[in-house]
């Protein structure tokens, strides 16, 4: 049978009311971006061949009150908003008084200065894994996320970037006791442990316990090493981080409850890193997660 040229065979179906669209619950694909505290990536030409165009950075909640933190943080985001790209920033505990937190009072006090300083950032998270060293304070930092979305209006503020500990759908529960009947419609969580053991479970657990609101991977990646005294055990090795990146883009890249995958990090510093996870290494050269990346956002 004689085929129908091609325009006259769309025609055809339109006539016939088909929709050459994809269909209504197809999986929208998740916009990828990469968490880095320095700025180095930004000046490299492969991280600019990319073309990504999300970014996040950690900053701490009294950053603006020492030069030296300042600096840093206008660097980056000088840079960044130089090349078009859109930042989430996740407020985290002091360089100076790491082991003290603000009162709500001094959290709104620096996150307004910092709103005056960068107004066109819009995407924020109360606090840096929370349920890790902040275990036994879910309501302070609910008091932050409150503080963040009454200062932040128009803003998508995330509760949090949680970690995939066993306990953390529980500490989510006790947290949204505080938000006044109001829980988070974003959260972030760092699955490290479960990426890289190749497990779903505790990021499905959590999607289960916040059903309804959006989890972003705001720190996600294949670790290559690891130098410190942790307990948890895990594979490790430039191989290894590849296998890894090809699984978190597999199975969240196109889950409709994930609109982000920001991946830890561009490039390490040195072979003494105490965690290393990075497209870059220290010698500059391209690791083969790079290779992983770049082939499933050229897809």
């Amino acid at each position: 049978m004689r085929r129908l040229p091609t325009l006259l065979l769309l025609a055809a179906c339109f006539v016939a009311g088909f929709a050459l669209t994809p269909p209504a619950n197809a999986a929208a694909k998740a916009k990828i971006g990469i968490a880095d505290q320095k700025p180095d990536m930004f000046g490299d030409q492969r991280f600019k061949d990319l073309k990504i165009k999300y970014a996040r950075l950690s900053v701490p909640w009294d950053a603006l009150k020492y030069d030296f933190n300042a600096q840093e943080v206008d660097a980056w985001l000088t840079q960044a908003r130089a090349q078009g790209i859109t930042p989430l920033i996740t407020i985290q505990k002091s360089r100076v008084k790491p082991h003290s937190r603000p009162t709500v009072a001094q959290y709104t006090v620096e996150l307004k200065k910092f709103r005056k300083k960068y107004p066109w950032i819009k995407n924020y998270a109360a606090w840096n894994e929370p349920n890790l060293e902040d275990a036994r304070r879910p309501k302070l930092i609910a008091s932050y996320y409150r503080a963040l979305k009454l200062n932040c209006p128009g803003c998508k503020v995330l509760g949090g970037d949680l970690v995939d500990l066993p306990s953390v759908s529980k500490w989510v529960k006790q947290f949204n006791k505080y938000t006044n009947g109001k829980p988070p419609k974003y959260w972030g969580l760092h699955n490290y442990v479960s990426a890289n053991r190749f497990s779903t479970k505790a990021t499905k657990d959590l999607l289960k316990t916040i059903k309804g609101s959006q989890l972003w991977l705001t720190e996600t990646g294949g670790l290559v090493a690891r130098r410190s005294n942790s307990k948890i055990k895990l594979k490790q090795g430039t191989a290894h981080a590849a296998k890894v990146t090809s699984f978190i883009l597999k199975t969240w890249g196109n889950n409709p409850h994930i609109p982000y995958i920001f991946l830890y990090h561009w490039d390490s510093t040195s072979t003494k890193d105490t965690w290393d996870s990075a497209f870059v290494g220290p010698d500059g050269n391209a690791r083969p997660a790079l290779g992983i990346l770049k082939n499933y956002l050229r897809r």
